[in-house]
């Protein structure tokens, strides 16, 4: 059904108008001029096709027109008022949902978000693993991807070295390990797996050598689990916080994302 056209602004200089019956009283109220006000009015009586107020020896007064419509109207402004609070509960809320790919959820993101956790029990998290998940369909909050950039999305890069190459402390095959979307897949590795996690892994468990993110390997390097083979090198890839703007400008985003970053 086609909504009809309110003219809100008038509406809202009806009500303040009404409570008052002063055009100078309202115009305090609204922070704007009694010229203003008198403007605001003739122009709602044009629009609606009736008389509003007049004005009498005693001051100004509704028209019985102009009184019909006031309790209406100040449902209407309740309304209106709830409305605006239902929206904003879930930018005060503490439940974020975050898209992440899974080798980074298991390897970066969980021990970051117990810390945040741990420090607010009130907080909660929905985790979703990311396959460009869109996010008005999963009602995202924010989401962690691996590129260039940011894309059409606002953005925070997370410091990483770039990438390096990682193999168990004893050594294992001197073979290499290739993941999905490795920049330098080895047409000729003698392991193929699915992820940089695993490819990791598959280092740790003796199986070769992987060139994975930095970021990714950091925890595993700083537990021993598997050591750097030669210094990070730089890449023009890495992994972002994104979110579409309305998102990004939430109080809970804005804070999530500075935890994450720093």
């Amino acid at each position: 059904m086609k909504r009809t056209h309110l003219p809100l602004n008038g509406l809202r200089v009806l009500d303040a108008a009404a409570r008052h019956l002063s055009f100078t009283r309202a115009a305090d109220e609204l922070a704007v001029t009694p010229a203003a006000v008198g403007q605001q009015i003739r122009a709602l009586e044009d629009t609606l096709g009736t008389v509003l107020f007049r004005r009498t020896t005693k001051g100004l007064e509704l028209t019985p027109e102009g009184e019909a419509g006031l309790a209406a109207l100040r449902d209407g402004f309740l309304q209106f008022e709830e409305s605006v609070r239902a929206m904003q509960a879930g930018q005060s809320s503490k439940a974020l949902t975050i898209a992440a790919p899974r080798d980074l959820t298991a390897k970066w993101l969980m021990p970051r978000l117990s810390a945040i956790a741990a420090a607010d029990p009130e907080v909660r998290f929905a985790i979703v693993a990311d396959e460009e998940v869109d996010f008005a369909q999963a009602n995202l909050d924010l989401a962690i991807r691996w590129g260039a950039g940011p894309g059409e999305q606002e953005g925070e890069a997370l410091e990483s070295d770039g990438m390096v190459v990682v193999q168990a402390p004893g050594g294992g095959a001197d073979t290499a390990i290739a993941w999905t979307g490795c920049l330098t897949e080895d047409a000729g590795a003698a392991v193929r797996v699915a992820d940089a996690g695993l490819a990791i892994d598959a280092a740790a468990a003796g199986l070769g050598r992987a060139c994975v993110p930095e970021l990714l390997a950091r925890g595993d390097i700083a537990a021993g689990r598997v050591i750097a083979v030669g210094e990070p090198r730089a890449s023009d890839k890495g992994y972002w916080l994104v979110a579409p703007t309305p998102q990004w400008r939430q109080k809970k985003v804005k804070a999530l994302v500075d935890a994450l970053a720093s």
